[in-house]
């Protein structure tokens, strides 16, 4: 934003936490959410209860079960907009699916969190209450498209603590 350039011109900014399931997601944003005083949603709250029993049931998603998920998901970024933007969750895996969320009102810029898929499948083992199985670690893996160079976004390494990926996310976020 230009020096002077009032906040109430300024386009919102949503940032789209992503990457596969068990990556560091949710942990990250609900800490930005704090640090930046945003709206947040985690994405698995727009699932329809067909795809949770689905994924619950060990069976990945298709992309037609996906469309209507992102599609809301989307949606809600615009609605619950205030002028600094949102904080979502979601894996956007394809960029097709990056590509529907591109489509919310505002600046969308997607933080992709990688972690080790070791370390993932290991926490997925021992998370308590979430309908993914660690199963599906290897088809996520495969669905993933990495942020392309014409994409608006960065990569997170998750190999730290919460702290220092919260660290890394703000300072990239700083200038958004």
């Amino acid at each position: 934003m230009a020096s002077g350039t009032p906040a109430a011109a300024q386009e919102p900014v949503h940032l789209v936490l992503m990457g596969i399931s068990g990556s560091g997601k949710t942990t990250l944003a609900e800490r930005l959410a704090e640090e930046l005083n945003r709206p947040y949603a985690e994405a698995d709250e727009f699932h329809s209860a067909a795809n949770i029993e689905k994924m619950r049931s060990g069976a990945p998603l298709t992309d037609e079960d996906r469309g209507p998920w992102l599609a809301a998901i989307r949606d809600w970024m615009g609605t619950a907009a205030t002028t600094r933007g949102t904080i979502v969750t979601c894996s956007a895996l394809k960029r097709t699916y990056r590509d529907l969320l591109r489509q919310a009102s505002g600046r969308v810029f997607f933080l992709h969190v990688i972690c080790d898929p070791a370390v993932i499948t290991d926490r997925m083992e021992h998370r308590l209450g979430h309908f993914m199985p660690a199963s599906l670690v290897p088809s996520q893996l495969a669905t993933l498209e990495e942020l392309g160079r014409d994409e608006d976004g960065a990569v997170l390494v998750n190999s730290g603590s919460v702290d220092e990926l919260v660290e890394q996310a703000l300072t990239i976020v700083a200038d958004l």
